[in-house]
């Protein structure tokens, strides 16, 4: 099991665009108590401020399982792995919970509790970022501005809905921590 640590917001650190972009993240969301939870490998996003909160931007397309349980819900998390378990997270992207009912266990992952919101965590993870569901929208393709975005992102008009959560609770190894001036993790 991975020692993970409370880290306040203010102490947290991450490369962001390397952590959405080349680590992934894994998106959990319904209800670990009661048996009831999907997760999804995500990949775009954010992490930031909003509303003076810490929060966390998440997209999910319409047809992905997991999307009926971030309405269900009020909470998710976004879990960060080490490179080990790069095949757990693939699998948990491009398998389907309809398919998979016990799709983290057979991605090879241990859920567990978080430590404040109702979705689940993982043994394995590195990092844990507990969220609460503050907004959501849906992106109209009358509102995508830059003529640049591919239509092969969007064959099927299958545009994602979109969450923001206030981050509630980080809990990550140190490599997540700010060090001190002079001081490298």
């Amino acid at each position: 099991m991975i020692k993970r640590s409370v880290i306040p917001w203010e102490e947290f650190q991450c490369p962001v665009c390397k952590l959405w972009a080349k680590d992934w993240l894994l998106l959990s969301a319904g209800d670990f108590k009661a048996d009831k939870y999907n997760m999804m490998t995500v990949g775009w996003g954010t992490i930031g401020i909003l509303w003076r909160k810490p929060c966390a931007m998440i997209l999910v397309r319409p047809q992905r399982f997991t999307l009926p349980l971030l309405e269900e819900f009020p909470t998710f998390t976004l879990t960060a792995f080490p490179e080990s378990h790069r095949k757990a997270l693939n699998f948990c992207g491009t398998e389907s919970g309809r398919d998979h009912p016990r799709k983290a266990q057979d991605a090879g992952l241990t859920p567990i509790a978080a430590d404040v919101v109702g979705a689940p965590s993982y043994e394995e993870a590195e990092l844990v970022l507990e969220c609460v569901k503050t907004y959501r929208t849906d992106m109209l393709e009358s509102e995508i501005l830059k003529e640049m975005i591919p239509a092969e992102f969007y064959p099927e008009k299958d545009y994602h809905r979109i969450f923001f959560g206030e981050i509630v609770n980080i809990s990550g190894t140190e490599k997540y921590r700010m060090q001190p001036e002079g001081k490298q993790a």
